[in-house]
């Protein structure tokens, strides 16, 4: 993960979205213990209150545990419910703009069809 801030948005923010992607690309997996919060506000040099909240921020989400004594970890079907989520994200905020340029720019089906499958292949080809 990057240690690099943005100025549009709270640290703490930052740091809940980092879990999110984490959760989402596999590298936490369901019952997997997130990284202490002291461990993680030592290595992004942060408050460990700030990693606190955003933690606490999973919590209510309910995508992570907290157990007494031994941390927070990943809750069973967690990956599941961010994708629903992000998926509607999606296809409400921004599919519309996609699908207005590819009109806009007279895409065909075919083409699109061409472009996905090429992309697949490349992404396929990163996960080796």
């Amino acid at each position: 993960m990057s240690r690099d801030w943005n100025d549009s948005q709270p640290i703490y923010r930052q740091l809940r979205d980092r879990g999110v992607h984490m959760i989402l690309d596999g590298v936490l997996k369901e019952g997997d213990p997130l990284p202490s919060v002291r461990n993680v506000a030592a290595e992004y040099r942060v408050n460990p209150l700030t990693v606190l909240k955003a933690y606490q921020e999973l919590v209510d989400e309910e995508l992570v545990e907290m157990k007494r004594g031994l941390g927070m970890f990943v809750k069973a079907g967690a990956r599941d419910l961010l994708l629903k989520g992000e998926r509607q994200k999606f296809l409400a905020d921004e599919w519309p703009r996609v699908a207005e340029k590819i009109q806009r720019l007279g895409l065909t089906q075919k083409e699109l069809d061409a472009a996905a499958a090429k992309h697949g292949s490349k992404a396929k080809g990163k996960e080796r």
